[in-house]
């Protein structure tokens, strides 16, 4: 599987995001909280909250940051005692904080669209009212964004998906969905980390290890890698 390496974090040319008044924050427990930035879901927002992540992370009172899907979590190593300091800080930090765009690797994915692992193939052509044909190649044409990993242990939340693919996840989940399964879910984009329930919509497999907990690397996928699927073979 091609990988190309990693460079340095550089500034991203985007649109101007919204003040930091837009911003929302709120408390999760006594010493966590969470940072989302306005918007939808989209990039520009994503790369600020990795420059916000990036700013904060040389705070010695933070013990962990943990970027989601255009959020981040902020964990402090104790309870803050003054919480208006904490919302001026993170205020501060974000009009601070400029877009900027990890140059990951590259990471090509061989895909089986179709066949007896794309199981939901049939639903996203009813949903979208495009022909399988149509679904694999909008599909395999486009290149994601990893914005965050979570839900699983190396599960990519991918960024890219054409428009005209978002489909709703599924209202009954698959009880067992194989690890390695190509998934939309909404209006992103993924590959099942681990076999087990999962409510995205299956359109085909990739014989590959997303997460391998005895690798040097774990993860396959980082935050602000780009993923492109490959057609390896199409079954419809």
């Amino acid at each position: 599987m091609p990988v190309k390496s990693h460079s340095a974090l550089q500034p991203a040319s985007a649109p101007a995001l919204a003040c930091s008044s837009d911003i929302k924050l709120s408390t999760i427990g006594a010493r966590a909280w969470l940072v989302e930035a306005p918007g939808g879901f989209d990039l520009p927002a994503q790369r600020r909250i990795w420059s916000l992540a990036r700013l904060l992370h040389a705070d010695e009172t933070i013990e962990a940051l943990i970027p989601g899907v255009t959020n981040l979590l902020v964990l402090f190593r104790h309870i803050p005692a003054d919480e208006t300091a904490v919302r001026m800080q993170l205020h501060a930090a974000w009009d601070q904080a400029q877009a900027i765009s990890p140059q990951g690797k590259l990471i090509e994915i061989p895909v089986h669209y179709g066949g007896e692992h794309a199981t939901d193939l049939e639903a996203v052509c009813r949903h979208t009212g495009l022909s399988p044909r149509e679904v694999v190649r909008l599909h395999h044409q486009s290149e994601y964004t990893v914005f965050a990993l979570g839900s699983a242990p190396g599960f990519g939340y991918l960024h890219g998906l054409d428009p005209l693919l978002a489909t709703p996840r599924k209202k009954v989940p698959s009880l067992s969905m194989l690890k390695g399964t190509v998934t939309i879910g909404g209006a992103q984009a993924g590959v099942s980390a681990l076999t087990g329930p999962n409510g995205w919509n299956a359109i085909g497999f990739a014989e590959l290890a997303v997460f391998d907990p005895l690798a040097a690397s774990p993860a396959l996928m980082a935050p602000g890698d780009r993923i492109r699927f490959l057609p390896q073979r199409i079954e419809l």
